[in-house]
């Protein structure tokens, strides 16, 4: 589990092919390596993988194919957003982040208001009604607040300090984010929907 609060951005800098899928090798950034150990999960914009290899400022991962499918960001070299994997007693600064990301998302304005930015966003139909208004979503890895929400499109606040530390400051129209919705939503859907099946046996 992650909290979805940016710890470094990284640079995937060697996309290796393999028999199956493919090894990032990503250069870590500011990124503490000293408790990292091959096998360890580490979330890259939002994407949950298994480090395999790893030197001193830089290590690897194996990804699949089915996860170059379904995320972006992953494909080619550049940066990404990374966070090491939550301990029991760490503080939960975001929300709980799972990293497995639940669809692509295309960036509609990233306006300034002021120093900040207001960015909006069209889910993926299938999604959208997990996203509530000052719910939480997680964009590309980071743990964000909406603010608007109308049909399939959110809008968000960035303020200056999440700018400058994550890669959403290089967004712009058009743009591919990765998403991930709240999972008390997707819990709630579900007993809700065995309610109704239980309700129906009657």
């Amino acid at each position: 589990m992650f909290s979805g609060i940016v710890a470094a951005v990284g640079r995937i800098v060697r996309i290796t092919p393999r028999e199956v899928g493919a090894r990032l090798t990503v250069e870590a950034g500011t990124l503490d390596l000293a408790d990292v150990s091959p096998g360890d999960s580490i979330a890259h914009s939002g994407v949950c993988l298994t480090v395999v290899d790893k030197g001193a400022d830089w290590f690897a991962v194996d990804v699949s194919p089915e996860t170059f499918h379904c995320t972006v960001g992953l494909e080619q070299p550049g940066e990404v957003n990374l966070e090491k994997a939550l301990c029991l007693n760490d503080r939960l600064g975001g929300h709980l982040v799972s990293g497995h990301v639940d669809g692509v998302g295309e960036v509609l304005a990233f306006d300034p208001v002021g120093d900040n930015r207001l960015l909006k966003i069209r889910a993926p139909h299938a999604l959208a009604k997990y996203i509530a208004r000052k719910g939480s979503v997680t964009v590309d890895g980071c743990s964000l607040t909406t603010n608007t929400v109308e049909g399939d499109d959110f809008s968000i606040n960035l303020i200056p300090h999440t700018l400058e530390v994550t890669t959403l400051r290089r967004l712009e129209p058009g743009s591919k984010v990765n998403l991930e919705v709240d999972l008390i939503a997707r819990y709630t859907e579900r007993m809700l929907a065995w309610e109704a099946e239980d309700a129906g046996r009657e």
